[in-house]
């Protein structure tokens, strides 16, 4: 199409459009699109509701399947890359300090979250800018390859910086795993989203299992002649896990072979790209698709999602500003970074420090054992795995919803970490890890699923990454508590169980219920 065509269509939008216009409008929040542009972008808001109804008429494909394993074991070694570096860190740093004998054993803990913070910031912004293709597929490349060298550090700077560039990496991913997934969904699949969170267990559990395997056999007992040469299971571990993300990333490109979301065109006013996806999905799939380009370009312009310029501050203000763009999403932007934010300070307290927290109380019980404490470990991540399953299933019920399964985690995660103190023997204390385990991840997967789902296509991933930098910049503030709280002690449990009954208020006042509404 000409220049002087498409100003032409645009002159003759408004007459064209309002059909369309008016059946926008006329559907509510609890039975159509969730956030409205009507008022800010008419061309956007039409645009996006014709690719909802393609996405809803293609429905859920084969293609949908690879996203969810390959962008959640991808990210499972991803979505458990994420948390697979979080946990490595975790349980590796015992035998690192071991090894280098630092003067501040928190170091590691803090370049792991100054990595993220950064990383969650940069991908998530760059991912509204350049697309979610480039970002999806670089980051899980690079967190492999700096993964596996950081098995290879020489001393504790080098490892703490190997760990930062690895956090950074990885950093986004929390951020472009569920968007990535969400803009490609059906409105009646989109509980999947939270189905995804399953994947944190697994790559928690894959890493116990490694540690499991190395750390007990490959380590030494103390810091007395603790030498590379007699403490290789923690570099074992990297090497392992790195070279599983590597492969992962591999299959990405090679079995996945990711196309650019349908959402993200639309918002850079790539019409002609968004008709041709779905043409092309639809002869895949043998699927019909009634979308043409002359739908979407009949609609005129975009003009809301960026600046003119799209490498410079005012393009990041543009996406900052659209979070913002009504009071209602400013709101609900608003409580989704504090709920963020406090979780970003529970979860790091209890799993960073599970290890020590295991090890002490086995003592008390009696069990000194590396190997068993290493196994009462990967017990309670397995269990995590269940918590998004029963969070999947909740979040599809009218009455409960997003808001409301938060909430019931939240509480019942409370509940178990006020008793724990309580644990009287060993196995109490394994069956209250699982519980906890499977309890707090029944909020945070809903928090996972629900963050992209409640912000606008267009700053989506700006949303989304801060968010996760808000969980980094807390992250930073756990290794300070634990400084002064030995995590030995009951001290972060409390603080965890009190965090978690605020999570669960907060949840019940956000603004939004995407269970009954299709994101924008």
């Amino acid at each position: 199409m000409t220049d002087i065509e498409d100003e032409t269509k645009v002159t003759t939008v408004d007459a064209e459009m309002s059909p369309i216009k008016s059946s926008i409008k006329a559907s509510e929040v609890d039975v159509g699109e969730l956030i409205s542009y009507d008022d800010i972008d008419p061309a956007l808001e039409a645009k996006m509701h014709l690719v909802n109804n393609a996405i809803n008429q293609l429905g859920f494909t084969t293609y949908h399947w690879k996203l969810f394993c390959l962008s959640g074991f991808g990210s499972g070694l991803l979505y458990a890359a994420d948390s697979l570096v979080a946990f490595l860190y975790s349980i590796t740093v015992g035998q690192v300090v071991f090894e280098y004998q630092p003067s501040y054993i928190r170091g590691g803990q803090l370049a792991f979250y100054v990595g993220a913070l950064v990383g969650a910031l940069f991908w998530g912004i760059s991912a509204d800018i350049i697309g979610r293709k480039w970002a999806f597929n670089i980051s899980l490349l690079l967190t492999s390859i700096f993964g596996i060298i950081c098995g290879a550090a020489d001393n504790w700077i080098g490892y703490c910086s190997l760990v930062c560039l690895t956090a950074f990496a990885c950093g986004g991913n929390l951020v472009l795993d569920t968007t990535v997934f969400l803009e490609f969904l059906p409105s009646n699949k989109q509980w999947l989203v939270t189905l995804m969170a399953i994947w944190w267990g697994v790559g928690q559990t894959i890493a116990g299992l490694l540690a499991w395997a190395f750390i007990p056999n490959f380590s030494c007992a103390s810091a007395d002649n603790c030498t590379r040469s007699n403490n290789m299971g923690w570099r074992y571990l990297f090497f392992t896990a790195g070279g599983l993300v590597l492969v992962m990333s591999l299959l990405r490109v090679t079995v996945l072979r990711f196309e650019e979301t349908p959402k993200f065109l639309v918002c850079q006013g790539r019409d002609e790209q968004v008709a041709n996806l779905f043409q092309k999905l639809a002869k895949t799939y043998g699927r019909p698709i009634d979308l043409t380009l002359e739908d979407l370009q009949r609609h005129g312009q975009v003009t809301s999602t960026h600046s003119r310029k799209r490498a410079s501050l005012s393009e990041i203000w543009v996406h900052y500003r659209g979070l913002f763009m009504t009071r209602k999403t400013g709101m609900s932007t608003t409580l989704v970074w504090f709920s963020w934010a406090l979780i970003g300070l529970a979860y790091p307290l209890f799993y960073f420090f599970l290890p020590d927290y295991l090890a002490s109380r086995g003592a008390r019980f009696g069990e000194t054992s590396a190997y068993i404490t290493w196994r009462n470990y990967t017990l309670a991540q397995v269990c995590a795995i269940f918590g998004p399953l029963l969070a999947a299933y909740l979040c599809q019920f009218r009455r409960i919803g997003r808001k409301y399964t938060m909430l019931i985690g939240a509480m019942i995660s409370m509940a178990f970490f006020f008793s724990y103190t309580a644990v009287r023997n060993n196995d109490e204390n394994v069956a209250f890890n699982c519980v906890i385990s499977f309890a707090t991840n029944i909020y945070y997967g809903t928090l996972y699923a629900y963050s992209p789902e409640v912000m606008p296509s267009a700053h989506r991933s700006t949303g989304n990454g801060t968010a996760v930098a808000c969980n980094r910049i807390m992250g930073i503030m756990s290794a300070v508590v634990a400084t002064y709280a030995s995590p030995s002690t009951a001290a972060p449990v409390y603080i965890c169980a009190a965090l978690f009954g605020v999570m669960g208020l907060v949840a019940v006042v956000f603004p939004f219920e995407p269970e009954r509404a299709q994101s924008m």
